[in-house]
């Protein structure tokens, strides 16, 4: 695509989510907080990370929230945490594996925001975990059966999303290239959308 068509499907996109925010969801190792990164930077939005911001309010990581206080405390925190953020301003945001399962969760990126599921097959999920050891859900004596247990129980959910695009074995920026096109065609086949009510 010349450099002037993409510009021009960039403007399109900016000038389609008006107010709202782009969240990405999916399950850990789909790549949301790198393709996250790489998309903002395409589409000159500020990237937040959700988990990161947990990590601030509460003082300590993801993993030491899980092992003082539970999963249901830290769901809870998440649900506010992502609340606040898509209160501000545009932003691509990416979000925990298990955010987008939270039913209040869900409305208020329905409502501020347009959802992007990077949806992956389970060897490539794997794969890419399997080089990180901060995965408190994983952290049992077999993964693998974790993994397959989450991917029938939250694809269904993520399906909800308004735009699904497949996150392969294939270089980061064609990843984002990708969702810049699915992005694209929703500008063009659905402008306008409502702006986002901020309380």
């Amino acid at each position: 695509m010349a450099r002037k068509a993409r510009a021009k499907e960039i403007e399109d996109i900016r000038h389609w989510l008006g107010g709202r925010s782009i969240v990405l969801v999916g399950l850990m190792g789909a790549g949301k907080t790198t393709i996250g990164r790489r998309l903002a930077r395409r589409l000159g939005l500020a990237f937040t990370d959700a988990d990161t911001e947990i990590e601030l309010a509460a003082g300590k990581s993801i993993p030491e929230i899980f092992a003082d206080h539970g999963e249901a405390h830290f769901r809870e925190g998440e649900r506010k945490v992502i609340a606040r953020l898509l209160d501000g301003e545009p932003q691509v945001l990416a979000t925990g594996g298990g955010a987008y399962m939270n039913g209040q969760t869900r409305a208020v990126i329905a409502d501020k925001a347009v959802s992007v599921w990077l949806r992956a097959e389970k060897a490539l999920l794997m794969k890419r975990v399997r080089r990180r050891s901060n995965r408190p859900l994983l952290n049992t004596d077999d993964p693998d059966a974790v993994m397959a247990r989450l991917i029938e129980e939250r694809y269904p959910v993520y399906a909800e999303a308004d735009v699904t695009v497949d996150s392969r074995d294939a270089p980061h920026e064609a990843i984002v290239s990708d969702v810049v096109r699915a992005l694209g065609a929703r500008a063009r086949a659905n402008a306008p959308m409502k702006e986002p009510q901020h309380s």
